[in-house]
């Protein structure tokens, strides 16, 4: 399949890419710097096309469209410009994807398939463990009238008129992504593994989140499966409060959690945004799930166990790796001694299959 993608330079784009190329598809992208991008993915042997804007691939014809593109929410303080930034780093890329799939269509080449992005935001502020009306959000949920709420509402209704075009379109709202490299967890791993971690206020709120490897599974599952369209919950079917989040976290590093960041403080420091660490949604994937879609990774210990397997690995490595550099500079009586160390005998990560 011919697949174009917004957003794949990103913590999720660069590994959805991955993925796809190895399977065989022919991939497209979409960004700012389109040469750059081009040399970012033949640096991981990903022979791609770029361009700064969707409507110059008319001619290749995509046959799948993936829009991940959208600035990062959590990256600086909301003041009012950045909101509009928000919205317009979303709205516009998904309004060009569309007007691409309506010049397809008019020559009788409509993609097949938009998989567009959204995320857990859409539901806004949810009750917290114990609250009345503390129930599982699934697609049908009713949402709580917020930023967040509105910016992915607009962003979804802006993908809609692509199925006017006979395009299959599925949207995912998408939980926090997990893995070590990147988002959240990232940003996490080195306080926590210092004993400098701590529930988020009281705790008390939900925290949907999802492996990346199975996020990814979701997407090629959605690209590939024509029976699914509308919108999927695209995060674990064990959706953890702050406070379980902070225990697994702790507990897969082996260091204690005991420095909680209190609520007033990160209003102060955060002001609007601090709603991102202090509200969520108890979201479940029902329609992923009645669809017979199972996850690898369905509960946070079992994805943290292998998240941290792996960048223990990685850590390990590191230092050999750098090792066994220097050496090339010594003689060859140096090198065979200095080979003793065994620079080269840490496993690599087991290999995990995209299977559905």
């Amino acid at each position: 399949m011919r697949i174009l993608i917004t957003g794949a330079t990103g913590f999720v784009g660069q590994a959805l890419c991955r993925s796809l190329s190895a399977a065989g598809h022919e991939l497209a992208v979409v960004s700012r710097r389109p040469e750059r991008a081009e040399r970012q993915f033949a640096e991981l042997g990903i022979t791609l096309k770029a361009a700064d804007s969707a409507l110059m691939f008319k001619d290749w014809q995509p046959q799948g469209i993936v829009n991940l593109a959208g600035e990062s929410i959590a990256g600086r303080r909301w003041s009012e410009d950045h909101k509009q930034e928000l919205r317009r780093s979303r709205l516009e890329t998904t309004e060009h994807l569309v007007l691409l799939c309506q010049q397809l269509a008019a020559e009788g080449q409509a993609p097949q398939v938009m998989v567009s992005g959204s995320a857990m935001g859409y539901y806004g502020a949810q009750p917290k463990a114990g609250e009345p009306g503390d129930v599982e959000i699934d697609e049908q949920a009713t949402p709580h009238d917020d930023f967040n709420h509105r910016l992915c509402r607009d962003w979804e209704a802006a993908a809609m008129p692509v199925s006017d075009c006979g395009v299959r379109l599925a949207i995912i709202r998408i939980g926090l992504v997990m893995e070590a490299d990147g988002g959240t967890l990232a940003k996490l791993l080195t306080p926590f593994k210092f004993g400098l971690g701590g529930r988020l206020g009281d705790g008390r709120h939900y925290m949907p989140w999802i492996h990346r490897h199975d996020l990814i599974r979701i997407i090629e599952r959605l690209l590939e499966d024509e029976d699914l369209s509308g919108a999927f919950n695209a995060s674990a079917p064990h959706p953890v409060t702050n406070m379980g989040f902070t225990h697994a976290l702790a507990r897969g590093l082996g260091r204690p959690a005991i420095l909680p960041l209190p609520a007033k403080a990160l209003k102060l420091g955060l002001g609007e945004m601090s709603t991102l660490l202090l509200e969520g949604a108890r979201m479940v994937p029902a329609r992923l799930l009645a669809a017979g879609f199972t996850f690898d990774y369905p509960t946070l210990d079992v994805a943290f166990a292998d998240i941290l397997a792996a960048r223990t690995a990685a850590e390990r490595s590191a230092p050999a790796m750098a090792r066994r550099c220097l050496s090339l500079t010594e003689s060859p009586a140096e090198r065979h001694a200095a080979a003793g160390e065994g620079w080269h005998s840490v496993p690599p990560r087991v290999h995990r299959s995209h299977h559905r």
